[in-house]
């Protein structure tokens, strides 16, 4: 276990070890969340929320649309034939 402090100003500096791993580069912006365990930080999406209208057509698929189980299905298969579980 690494520790770290906090400075006057308020900051914490992250073990580089960890920066590296999760290839959080320097400007990243975080959500602060205070938890019962301690503070949570997640790191902010770095672009804006997609609208469907904006991705439609992204999907190259041309056909009638699939259903929610036939999607499922689908996972479940891939999933299989990748893991191969029976």
């Amino acid at each position: 276990m690494e520790t770290t402090k906090l400075s006057s100003k308020g900051q914490v500096i992250l073990p580089k070890h960890i920066r590296a791993a999760h290839k959080w580069e320097p400007g990243l912006e975080f959500s602060v969340e205070d938890t019962p365990e301690g503070i949570l930080l997640k790191p902010l999406k770095p672009f804006k929320p997609s609208r469907l209208e904006d991705l439609i057509g992204c999907g190259n698929y041309e056909g009638p649309p699939k259903t929610i189980e036939e999607m499922d299905a689908a996972i479940a298969a891939g999933i299989k034939s990748v893991y191969d579980l029976d």
